[in-house]
């Protein structure tokens, strides 16, 4: 043996390149970026990494599989699989990129669960084609104006003192046909945990959608805290609401019928400006203007902020709230919370709902949803419609990913139907083929 060693000379083992190295690297970030956007973590210190990770590795999976099957590929052909780091990497990068496959398909049963939830998806004979594919190989196409779409920014629907409230307007390019009468309209608010957001950012691919199938939608910003103090925010959406009845007609639209939607932040504040129709505490100084709405879509909201439910303390209690929101102490003024909570607003002639949230929420946990839900179900005459994406994450609707395109054209249908009850006097219902033991589930 000793002399087959010695003519065969040293046994070498070839040592990782920096390749490898890279190849490795690649390996575990994608092992762990689909390992997030399956199980987010909540822990205080991880909560925003993993959320920002899981967000754009679960709404850009497709672009994040291409960006992981091109790297493992340059990689391995430029050497990576020297040693025992490449072939580590490559291992780790083939269970990354099926972990990212899965997470596409688990995105692709959006279409299941609208159905399953009561939101009817049959396209009508007539009406446009589905959302752009361009706009899911390009996401930031939906910045731009879609084609039969013209925009109208920052037009002033609120001034007092040095405080100017702006919005932007999207309607269809081509003017109102006086035969189809005026056009439904649609109130976005966007998110941001009543500190951050603008009017730029949010709401884009379902605004332009709603637009393209003939709605026109108005981008409301309103004032941020730490600067306002909770109900200025609401109260600010409530002079949108007056602005609107006096200057939908110059832009196309029904004054009598709008509807509202919005995210996170933007979510419970359309949860309260459809269930605060009419409270005098939040229209001061214009307590006889009508403020209802026609309908609501909630995404991914904050409906109680005094019942911890599914957090850890009640999310009045949270140093957000009390020091830069609401600005008062949730211990000694509980009650200051509790008119801020949409739950505490529910009643029978509340407007129809259709509610949002993703299973996967790390930001605000799903259970949120369902909790208000059944109590909005319990209470109210008008329809509720529940929409729970599976592996969803918080804000996924920001990129006009799959689940997105396929979430907006329901919302759309959705929306279009109660017009048409509204516009032949029908009563707001769930969609007849709708068996009523799947309209009434939560799932």
């Amino acid at each position: 043996m000793l002399a087959w060693v010695i003519l065969r000379g040293p046994v070498t083992r070839k040592e990782p390149s920096l390749m490898s190295y890279a190849l490795l690297a690649i390996g575990v970030a994608a092992l762990l970026l689909t390992l997030n956007a399956r199980f987010p973590r909540r822990h205080p210190l991880l909560l925003l990494p993993s959320f920002f990770s899981g967000w754009l590795s679960t709404e850009l999976a497709p672009h994040l599989l291409v960006a992981e099957a091109a790297g493992i590929a340059a990689t391995v052909a430029y050497g990576g699989l020297e040693g025992w780091a490449g072939w580590t990497g490559l291992a780790l990068g083939a269970a990354g990129t099926a972990g990212t496959i899965a997470t596409i398909l688990r995105a692709r049963r959006t279409v299941v669960t609208l159905r399953e939830c009561g939101v009817p998806l049959d396209l009508d004979p007539e009406r446009a084609p589905r959302y752009p594919l361009t706009h899911l190989i390009v996401p930031p196409l939906c910045l731009i104006p879609r084609r039969g779409v013209q925009a109208r920014r920052n037009v002033v629907f609120h001034e007092q003192g040095r405080l100017r409230l702006k919005l932007d307007v999207y309607l269809p390019a081509e003017a109102n046909s006086e035969e189809k009468g005026p056009r439904p309209g649609l109130m976005q608010i966007h998110g941001g945990a009543w500190i951050i957001g603008d009017k730029r950012e949010q709401g884009l691919p379902l605004l332009n959608h709603m637009a393209a199938q003939g709605w026109v939608g108005f981008n409301v910003n309103y004032r941020l805290s730490p600067r306002a103090t909770w109900p200025e925010h609401l109260i600010d959406l409530k002079h949108f609401l007056k602005w609107y009845r006096e200057h939908a007609a110059e832009y196309g639209a029904d004054p009598e019928f709008l509807c509202v939607t919005g995210g996170s932040a933007g979510g419970h504040l359309t949860a309260m400006l459809a269930l605060t129709a009419n409270v005098p505490e939040f229209q001061p100084g214009f307590e006889d203007v009508d403020t209802s709405v026609q309908g609501a879509v909630p995404f991914y909201g904050v409906y109680d902020l005094v019942e911890p439910g599914p957090w850890p303390v009640p999310m009045g209690a949270t140093a957000l709230m009390e020091r830069m929101v609401v600005k008062k102490p949730f211990r000694h003024e509980p009650e200051a919370y509790a008119r801020a909570s949409p739950a505490n607003y529910l009643r029978e002639d509340a407007p129809p709902f259709l509610v949002v949230h993703g299973s996967h929420d790390s930001l605000i946990p799903v259970a949120e949803a369902r909790r208000f839900v059944e109590r909005l179900r319990a209470t109210s005459a008008s329809p509720v419609i529940y929409a729970e994406m599976q592996g969803g994450q918080h804000a996924f609707d920001v990129f006009p990913s799959y689940r997105t395109a396929r979430v907006i054209e329901g919302v759309e249908r959705y929306l279009t139907g109660l017009h048409r009850q509204y516009v032949t006097g029908a009563r707001p219902s769930a969609p007849p083929s709708i068996p009523d033991e799947v309209s009434d589930s939560l799932g």
